[in-house]
C-alpha cells in the first residue's frame, strides 16, 4: 500500500503496547498512532481506537493483560492444530475463543459493557462512528445512549474470524472473509489444481534460495 502512494496509519494496541511511546512518528506516509479521527467528505467523523484502555487489566494490572494475551496466543496455536484436524476429517473450522467467549456470561457482559462505553464517550465527544478492535468481534450497529446515538463498529480480527472494516460510498461495513464468494471460488479452484500448487511450491523454492544467496 505504502508503495502505491497509500497513507497507512498504525493504531497501537495492547499487543504491541511498546510502540505507545513512538505515538506520532511518521516515515513518508507510514505513521503510528495511538487514535484516529477521520473527517469524511460527507462531514461525518469517526473515532478509531483499539480500545484496550477500557480494560481495568491494562490500567492496573499490566502483568496480568500480558498474561492474558500470552494465553490467548496458546489458544490461536492450540485452535490451529485442532482446524487442521477437523480440515483432514472433512469438517469446518472451530473457534474456541469464540466459544469460549460466548458461553461465559461475565465475558459476554463485558463486551456489552465495552461497547456500551465506547458509544457512550464517543456521543459525547460529538463523533458519527467509533471504531475498535481489542475484543475481537466483528460489529456494524446503531447504539443509543442517554445523549444520543452512534454507529459502533468493530473490525473483529484476520486470525479467527477473518473480518475487516471496509468504507466505501460514504458507509463502513464489515467484512467477512469467510463469506466472500468470490474468495470461495478462487479457492476451490486453487485446491483443485494440484498444478498450481507445484508451482507456488517452487516459487518459494527459488525465492528462499535466492534469499541465502543474497544474504
Amino acid at each position: 500500500m505504502l508503495s502505491r502512494g497509500v497513507k497507512v496509519y498504525y493504531v497501537t494496541g495492547n499487543h504491541d503496547e511498546m510502540l505507545r511511546r513512538f505515538e506520532n512518528f511518521s516515515v513518508g506516509d507510514f505513521h503510528i498512532v495511538n487514535k484516529l479521527v477521520i473527517h469524511h467528505a460527507n462531514n461525518k467523523k469517526s473515532w478509531i481506537f483499539h480500545g484496550d484502555v477500557f480494560d481495568v487489566t491494562m490500567q492496573y494490572s499490566k502483568w496480568l493483560a500480558k498474561l492474558g494475551a500470552v494465553g490467548y496466543d496458546m489458544l490461536i496455536a492450540i485452535n490451529s492444530v485442532i482446524n487442521y484436524i477437523s480440515k483432514v476429517f472433512g469438517y469446518g473450522r472451530i473457534s474456541l475463543s469464540k466459544k469460549i467467549k460466548n458461553s461465559v456470561k461475565s465475558a459476554v457482559k463485558f463486551i456489552n459493557n465495552f461497547e456500551q462505553t465506547a458509544a457512550e464517550i464517543a456521543v459525547e465527544k460529538g463523533y458519527d462512528y467509533v471504531i475498535c478492535g481489542h475484543i475481537h468481534q466483528p460489529c456494524n450497529r446503531i447504539i443509543k445512549t442517554a445523549e444520543g446515538k452512534v454507529n459502533y463498529l468493530n473490525s473483529g480480527d484476520w486470525i479467527e474470524n477473518l473480518s475487516a472494516l471496509e468504507y466505501q460510498n460514504e458507509r463502513w461495513t464489515v467484512y467477512h472473509y469467510q463469506q466472500d464468494g468470490l474468495v470461495t471460488e478462487l479457492n476451490n479452484a486453487y485446491y483443485t489444481d494440484e498444478a498450481a500448487y507445484l508451482r507456488t511450491t517452487e516459487l518459494f523454492k527459488m525465492m528462499m534460495e535466492d534469499f541465502v544467496k543474497a544474504s
